[in-house]
């Protein structure tokens, strides 16, 4: 981007400067914080990190953006910069461009839905940081009555020993609309990088929107995922996201439900081995009357690997007729591995129904048993138990073509296919 760009941008994104300021003036987490409770402090350490630089091949990194077979549209970014888009696919009227062309040609939109709510989870200081670099990120307008009949795609890739990346993806759903969106994160070279992303999610009443993010940073990648996902009366939002890479990965997610009969499905899938660290922070907040929220995460945790859940169903005072559930599901394999899940409920009302729970299980001997009678190898056994667990909740995902595209993903990260 052009000097002279970036001074037209700077100029519409009010805040940059601050942005900067809070980041560098905010203190660090510490183990003393809740919000970073059992994290492993030691490797959010940034000093190591540079900006990226543009990517040395973009034609590979183009060549390498392979997803589903039939998309409405597809952008491609490669360290923060946009370098392919195709939108031909999409209806009329849905704008699907950068942050910094929504900035400039949508402004209203824009600024009404930019990370328009507060970070609120524990990691503001990183959210400070990406609004201050974040730049070339995916912007989508869906109007209202408008469906969006195939999923739109969009790929953020990461490249270069030690190189930032700040992706973003704001999707703003009109009244009535319909659309799936899959974000796709991944190292084109393997190398160590650091993310901090940002998805902002809006519906407004009647919305529909599917977000199926794919993690794949590279296994030594340190990368932030924060979410805000804001529901309105009569809406669904469905989230799931499968994290298959990073080294140390802090996911959160904030659903908030401020429309009544609002509906939020929240879920994960987490294969997690080495020594790498899944960290999950979750708020589930009923803000209107008779919406409902459903959490259900998945974590298969080998060798030493680690993973972490704190979660919290809130229900505001006036949200009755609350149905809301949560559910951390942890499946053994390793005596060496870690998992932490402290789920939670803070009911500010009555009429309410509201569950959470986890639990902790290692492989059942008998099904390795039955599989290892008929020819089976023990490791291959288990890696088919370990996909058989994952793809019960692949099926809440309501798209078949979808639903057998991430079961294909699954089942060649756990070298099953």
């Amino acid at each position: 981007m052009s000097a002279t760009t970036q001074t037209s941008v700077d100029s519409i994104w009010t805040g940059r400067a601050a942005a900067l300021r809070e980041y560098e003036t905010s203190p660090a987490p510490t183990r003393k914080d809740e919000a970073w409770r059992f994290a492993s402090i030691a490797a959010l350490d940034l000093a190591e990190f540079e900006p990226a630089p543009p990517v040395a091949d973009a034609r590979r990194i183009i060549a390498a953006s392979r997803g589903l077979e039939k998309t409405s549209a597809k952008m491609v970014f490669g360290n923060n910069d946009l370098i392919e888009t195709d939108c031909a696919g999409l209806p009329p009227g849905v704008v699907l461009t950068t942050l910094d062309a929504a900035a400039r040609d949508h402004r209203d939109v824009f600024n009404t839905f930019f990370m328009a709510q507060p970070v609120e989870l524990g990691s503001h200081k990183f959210a400070a940081l990406h609004r201050a670099r974040v730049s070339g990120g995916a912007f989508l307008h869906v109007p209202a009555n408008t469906d969006v009949a195939l999923p739109v795609e969009i790929f953020h890739w990461a490249e270069g020993d030690r190189s930032s990346v700040f992706p973003h993806t704001l999707v703003v759903c009109g009244e009535n609309s319909r659309v799936t969106v899959v974000d796709r994160f991944a190292s084109a070279d393997g190398k160590r990088a650091f993310a901090c992303g940002v998805n902002d999610l809006h519906l407004a009443p009647g919305a529909q929107l599917t977000y199926i993010a794919v993690q794949d940073w590279s296994h030594n990648a340190l990368a932030f995922h924060l979410n805000s996902t804001i529901v309105g009366t009569g809406a669904t939002a469905t989230s799931l996201t499968l994290n298959f890479g990073g080294g140390f990965v802090r996911c959160e997610s904030l659903s908030r439900l401020v429309g009544e009969g609002a509906r939020s499905e929240m879920y994960s899938i987490n294969p997690v081995e080495g020594t790498r660290e899944i960290d999950h922070r979750t708020l589930q907040d009923h803000v209107a009357p008779h919406a409902t929220s459903d959490l259900l995460y998945l974590n298969a945790l080998d060798d030493k690997s680690r993973t972490i859940f704190a979660g919290l169903i809130k229900v505001q005072p006036g949200a009755h007729g609350t149905d809301a559930y949560q559910k951390v599901r942890n499946l053994i394999l390793s005596d060496d591995a870690d998992p932490n899940s402290m789920p939670g409920l803070e009911i500010l009302t009555d009429d309410v129904r509201c569950s959470h729970g986890a639990t902790n299980g290692p492989v059942s001997e008998d099904e390795l048993f039955y599989m290892q009678a008929r020819g089976i190898p023990r490791d291959a056994a288990r890696r088919l138990v370990v996909n058989g667990f994952f793809l019960s909740l692949l099926e809440k995902i309501p798209s078949p073509a979808l639903r057998d595209h991430l079961a294909t993903l699954l089942a060649h990260r756990l070298a099953v296919a």
